[in-house]
């Protein structure tokens, strides 16, 4: 799908090579049009939810882009960039643009330490794992469920990302929601891993320390090149995406070091099975 998320990440870039194109510096660009300060550099940072399409065609004239198909496809953009994703009818429990990203990524790497990952949790592991945080109320946590479950249908597209998963042994021993809940679980991991675009690696307790002992992190590849990759990591409070050359460079490296480290495609299914059978 065209995620609204993604095109507002790339008008925002294109704005800026426009306005770099023209010559002008934000503050030049901003006194020419009497804007308030810092409305161009929130635009420019992303920091919008619905571009303002006066505001788009105020900037195109304002940077002599005269050529009606490059000013058109600036402002389809725009268009796109305004629309809502499935994610906003969660707007009271979403928390940043995870959704966004994933809706729109070509592949998917990701590491989990203490938890199986979100793109793979069955309605029961979710909810005990929600309801083991001790914060939320009930209808809180069947609302988190329900965007969970919504949120896995990227995977049932006709043309689904690419996901591989590394996953540590800590996560899938743990007994969230208890042994049925466990079983059930690791199964549904047996029967996605089954999927062409599905990958799943175990990293065993054996493998000690590891690369990213730091904690869990997502990386989101896009199938265009002008949406450059993001890496995303969740705190207890906030979520971070990380974006410069040198930080995709490092997590990316972090992740082929504890793929290397971890068991094969084939053994990890091999030991979720044994697990499952464990389990029972």
């Amino acid at each position: 799908m065209a995620s609204p998320t993604i095109r507002r990440r790339r008008l925002s870039a294109e704005l800026i090579r426009l306005r770099e194109q023209a010559g002008l510096s934000v503050e030049e660009a901003g006194r020419r049009l009497e804007w308030s300060r810092g409305r161009l550099n929130k635009m420019e940072a992303n920091k919008w939810t619905r571009p303002d399409l006066g505001n788009i065609r105020a900037l195109l004239d304002l940077y002599s882009v005269t050529d009606q198909a490059q000013r058109e496809a600036v402002l389809t953009l725009a268009r796109q960039s305004r629309e809502k994703g499935w994610w906003a009818h969660y707007q009271d429990i979403w928390r940043g643009s995870l959704a966004g990203f994933e809706a729109e990524a070509s592949l998917i790497n990701t590491y989990e330490d203490l938890r199986v990952p979100g793109l793979f949790q069955t309605e029961d592991y979710a909810t005990a794992m929600l309801k083991g945080g001790q914060i939320l109320d009930g209808d809180q946590i069947r609302r988190r469920v329900e965007a969970r479950l919504t949120r896995q249908g990227i995977l049932q597209g006709e043309t689904p990302p690419t996901l591989w998963a590394v996953v540590d042994e800590a996560a899938l021993t743990k007994p969230v929601g208890g042994p049925s809940v466990m079983r059930n679980q690791l199964r549904h991991i047996v029967d996605m891993s089954a999927r062409p675009n599905i990958y799943v690696q175990v990293l065993p307790d054996s493998a000690g320390a590891h690369a990213a002992m730091d904690g869990p992190f997502t990386i989101l590849n896009f199938p265009d090149q002008s949406d450059p990759s993001v890496v995303y990591i969740e705190t207890a409070t906030s979520d971070l995406y990380l974006e410069t050359p040198e930080e995709l460079t490092r997590y990316r490296l972090i992740f082929d070091l504890i793929r290397s480290s971890a068991l094969s495609p084939d053994s990890s299914v091999e030991y979720l099975a044994n697990l499952v059978d464990r389990l029972s």
